[in-house]
């Protein structure tokens, strides 16, 4: 299997280069396992100082393989639960990595990128960073430990990309902590990496101040609208508002699936009280129920397959959702470690 992971050993640096840019570098099975594998063999070579990881071509990573998830499931095979497993097996090593990991954002960077990036202990970006977790639009969750992360986030930011899907730049992302620095270009940071500096004076010669984004205007509003108990409760709050922000984010959340935006809402909740494995194997628990459902193949259908970006949600309506504790119950057969 192709793994599309350029790795090279230049000085001091580890750089690892996701190699799989017409897909905009979209994680495959073989990417997940080629990373796993480099990075266990970095981690115990005493000439790497430290590891980063880039996206060829105009996107950083733009997510998980879902369209092969999805194959599998339709074709009866576990492949694609196999393919998620280990993909948050890899999330883990990134979060525990005993060397300076850096990830050098640029473009999109959604779902699985978020996953190989901001678990890690440096997370650069550049202007043209785009960033969200579109789970729920294509009747998925928000995995790779967003859970971790999002339920972290100042003023209720986790729950508002979790269930709307945003996108989000450079300003918000760096005010947010999702990135760590801000920076003009990375050849710089890279050289210097090599050449044995220290991470923190690798980077700042390149590191820029950012101004505000376009959400600091809504940070103290989107604290209060996304207090309420419940989604049913946030959609009240955001349609009595009714400002350009609280509608674009009701219009948002109501196009998603109805299942989906409920188990986020309540995953990224409990995940304040967890640690980023905890996370991680609540989320696979999660993953290996709501793949085996309608909306999954329904969403990446509407998606990436057929591209008609009209899913048929089922049920179609929030208030037909049964109730979601079942999926969150430990299974014996979808436990991550």
């Amino acid at each position: 299997m192709e793994s599309h992971i350029n790795a090279e050993k230049r000085g001091a640096l580890g750089l690892l280069t996701l190699a799989r840019p017409q897909a905009l570098n979209a994680l495959t099975h073989g990417m997940i396992r080629a990373l796993a594998a480099q990075l266990a063999a970095w981690a115990g070579d005493d000439a790497v100082r430290a590891v980063a990881i880039r996206g060829e071509g105009r996107a950083f990573c733009a997510g998980g393989d879902v369209r092969a998830v999805r194959a599998a499931v339709l074709a009866g095979s576990d492949d694609g639960l196999k393919l998620l497993r280990d993909e948050y097996r890899l999330n883990a090593l990134v979060g525990s990595y005993p060397k300076p990991y850096v990830a050098l954002l640029h473009g999109i960077c959604m779902g699985g990128g978020a996953g190989i990036s901001v678990h890690g202990r440096y997370r650069l970006a550049d202007a043209t960073l785009c960033f969200a977790m579109p789970e729920a639009a294509i009747g998925f969750i928000p995995d790779v430990g967003a859970s971790h992360f999002l339920s972290r986030l100042p003023d209720r930011l986790g729950l508002y990309l979790g269930l709307t899907g945003a996108q989000i730049g450079l300003e918000d992302a760096r005010d947010a902590g999702l990135v760590t620095h801000a920076v003009g270009g990375f050849e710089a940071v890279i050289a210097a990496l090599a050449a044995g500096e220290s991470v923190d004076a690798a980077i700042a010669p390149a590191a820029r101040k950012t101004g505000p984004g376009p959400l600091a205007g809504q940070r103290r509003r989107m604290a209060a609208l996304f207090s309420a108990a419940t989604v049913e409760g946030v959609l009240e709050r955001l349609d009595r508002d009714g400002g350009d922000f609280a509608r674009e984010a009701a219009r948002a959340i109501r196009a998603m699936s109805p299942t989906s935006v409920k188990l986020a809402f309540r995953e990224i909740r409990e995940a304040a009280g967890l640690d980023l494995r905890q996370c991680l194997a609540m989320e696979y628990r999660l993953a290996a129920k709501v793949i085996q459902g309608h909306d999954f193949a329904e969403g990446v259908r509407a998606a990436l397959v057929d591209k008609d970006r009209a899913p048929e949600w089922r049920p179609a309506a929030l208030a037909a959702v049964a109730d979601t504790a079942d999926f969150f119950v430990p299974d014996p057969r979808a436990e991550l470690f």
